[in-house]
């Protein structure tokens, strides 16, 4: 029960670290916003064009705001439109160019305002992409910092030596001290106590090891020593192998790209052929050089880009700001509509549909202890009070919950992996771990002067929401959440008929969660998951689309994930994925708008005589049609439509 129920057989070696550690890892390096590129000239074409936005609108001569708007367009423009030429060096046309093309056709004919915003929109776009992408990348190199640099190896003469993990070898022999991390794979050959491998299973407590018992890279021991012989390459290390899982999944899963993108090459493509058709057949048959220039530049404004762009991003956008301010952050517009896309969920565990800690949930008295609750609680927690371990830290919990007074105690001491004795009250008080349990509890036993008083059951506690978000999920998509998790089939069938929930797995490694994710993607199914930990993030990053909960979640999980639910409300997640559908709903409506609008133009340019100013009054018309009815989604009734109570 207490800090010692994590330790080894040693209590001669002094503790070179704290016992506990949170269970979110430290944070590792992490790129800032403004040391990438992208994101500074993002920047600076932003500022320039709401400065001269602001001088625009109030009547300020060109001279003045003109200047920021060429600022806007250089700071902006000059990447994708060195990335458009080396396309066109490698025989491709791609929007970006066209859309480059097409802010600076609107700048010849004085529409400078809406050619800037186009290009404040890509920069924009440009710079969150690689952002996220940077993020990624710090943490999964953060993740190899939970693998210690060095480790303690003990040669064949007894001594010790301290070597780089990465030169340990299959066979060596290790000495792990209190509260050091595991540098190897292994097996433990002398120790007793508990290990802390939530990085890698998610399990919610420590877990007993005895001799014979595997143990993990990165996860951290007790307050105990363990001797762990190394059976495999710290480069094959399960805390390895999720990296490796990590990067493998980022590098293959199939980008999903907005509509826009799918077809930009032919799209392109065909502008540009149309537009030199336009110029170049009415010069063929007499058409004055002015006529033609004039024509075809009228067709190349209408048939932009401008209004099929503006379609896709504002409802993207607009969800995105919408679940933003319901604690549900969503971190590209390509996310908000991967998450639309989903038919099928798989959900972790711990930390997940549960809370991720234990909580005292039965405080049982022996009739013959002459002790109420209250009582066997305090007696319990007043032992625990020195104790670092969760399980004791739950009991010291419960009691001051209840408002309990807890007596003073001395002569504590702790047997690792039986539990904690200490002199409550002047008699002595051994609070430990039943031998057996019932469905997935701890039971904790209370004895007093060697005589049982009672039993304490402690369990990780379902989220209050966890049913009905379930049952919302089941509802979107048809068929009822699968439970993945790396913890003992007793605790996640518990959790499963708590939930609703029928197909589990349960001792799951990370690796094991990435097969079932694929295996119901190679079945044709669009899978989300949602997850919280290290042991999570291949799976988040394997899926259709990923969620991660935010209070508790590793910065690994967090930084794959599609989004982050901040606040750790379960119902939120199909709040947002209904919320991504509608805005998926009109994206095709504006589409359809957008689409229709540029054959008519189009049509009138080639078949009539269609003057320019009608033209870009249309083409901005559209645009600007197609983008107030993307910002619909900001209204707080296009959430609450996707709130489980409304499903």
């Amino acid at each position: 029960m207490c800090s010692c129920m994590v330790c080894g057989v040693s209590t001669t070696l002094a503790p070179t670290a704290p016992a506990t550690t949170p269970r979110r890892p430290a944070p590792g390096r992490r790129t800032r916003v403004l040391a990438l590129p992208e994101a500074r000239w993002a920047l600076v074409s932003l500022l320039a064009f709401l400065a001269a936005l602001t001088l625009d609108l109030t009547g300020t001569p060109a001279w003045a705001y003109g200047p920021l708007y060429a600022l806007a367009y250089a700071a902006g423009g000059w990447e994708p439109a060195l990335e458009g030429l080396r396309a066109l060096r490698e025989k491709t046309l791609d929007v970006d160019l066209l859309m480059i093309v097409a802010a600076l056709g609107a700048a010849a004919i004085g529409q400078v305002l809406d050619g800037a915003l186009l290009i404040v929109i890509f920069a924009t776009s440009g710079a969150l992409e690689a952002l996220a992408t940077a993020r990624t990348a710090d943490s999964v190199r953060g993740l190899l910092d939970l693998a210690p640099a060095t480790a303690t190896r003990v040669r064949e003469d007894g001594t010790e030596e301290t070597v780089p993990t990465s030169g340990l070898a299959v066979g060596d022999l290790l000495l792990v001290r209190p509260g050091e991390r595991i540098g190897a794979d292994g097996t433990v050959l002398d120790g007793t106590g508990e290990v802390d491998q939530a990085t890698i299973t998610g399990e919610s407590l420590p877990v007993l090891k005895t001799p014979g018992d595997d143990v993990f890279a990165g996860t951290l021991n007790g307050t105990g020593a363990l001797r762990v012989r190394v059976g495999r390459d710290p480069a094959d290390s399960v805390i390895a192998r999720i990296v490796a899982l990590v990067e493998e999944a980022s590098r293959t899963k199939a980008p999903t790209q907005l509509f826009i993108e799918r077809i930009e090459q032919r799209y392109a493509v065909g502008v540009v052929l149309a537009t030199l058709a336009v110029f170049g057949v009415p010069l063929a048959f007499g058409a004055s050089l002015a006529d033609a220039l004039l024509r075809a530049m009228t067709f190349m404004i209408v048939a932009s880009p401008c209004a099929v762009v503006l379609a896709t991003m504002p409802p993207l956008l607009s969800a995105i700001a919408n679940a933003g301010r319901h604690g549900v952050l969503v971190k590209s517009a390509v996310a908000m509509e991967r998450l639309g896309e989903i038919d099928a969920t798989a959900l972790d565990k711990t930390g997940t549909l549960t809370e991720g800690t234990p909580e005292v949930t039965a405080v049982r008295p022996l009739p013959a202890a002459g002790l109420d609750e209250d009582a066997l609680l305090a007696l319990a927690a007043a032992a625990e009070v020195p104790s670092e371990h969760p399980l004791g830290r739950a009991v010291v919990a419960a009691a001051r919950a209840r408002g309990l007074t807890l007596a003073p105690a001395g002569d504590f001491t702790a047997t690792p992996g039986r539990g904690v004795t200490a002199t409550v009250a002047g008699r002595t008080v051994d609070v430990g771990r039943a031998r057996t349990a019932a469905d997935d509890a701890t039971t904790v036993t209370v004895t007093r002067d060697g005589v049982p008083v009672g039993t304490l059951v402690l369990t990780d506690r379902l989220r209050p929401d966890a049913a009905g978000a379930t049952a919302a999920l089941t509802a979107l998509t048809g068929t009822a959440p699968t439970l993945l998790t790396g913890d003992n089939a007793r605790a996640a069938a518990r959790v499963a008929e708590a939930t609703g929930l029928t197909e589990v797995r349960a001792d799951l490694f990370p690796e094991d969660k990435v097969t079932a994710v694929r295996g119901l993607q190679e079945a044709g199914r669009k899978v989300l998951f949602v997850g919280d930990g290290v042991n999570d993030a291949p799976a988040l990053a394997a899926a259709h689309a990923g969620v991660a909960m935010g209070r508790a979640g590793s910065d690994l999980a967090l930084e794959t994930a599609d989004a982050v639910v901040v606040r750790d409300e379960l119902t939120a997640v199909p709040a947002v994925v209904r919320l991504s559908r509608t805005a998926r709903r009109l994206v095709r409506q504006n589409l359809v708008i957008a689409g229709t609008c540029i054959t008519v133009l189009v049509l009138w340019d080639l078949i009539g005589h269609l003057p320019l100013p009608l033209g870009v009054a249309g083409h901005e018309g559209s645009t600007v049609l197609v983008g107030l009815n993307g910002l619909r989604l900001l209204r707080e009734s296009a959430w609450r439509s996707g709130t489980p109570q409304e499903a």
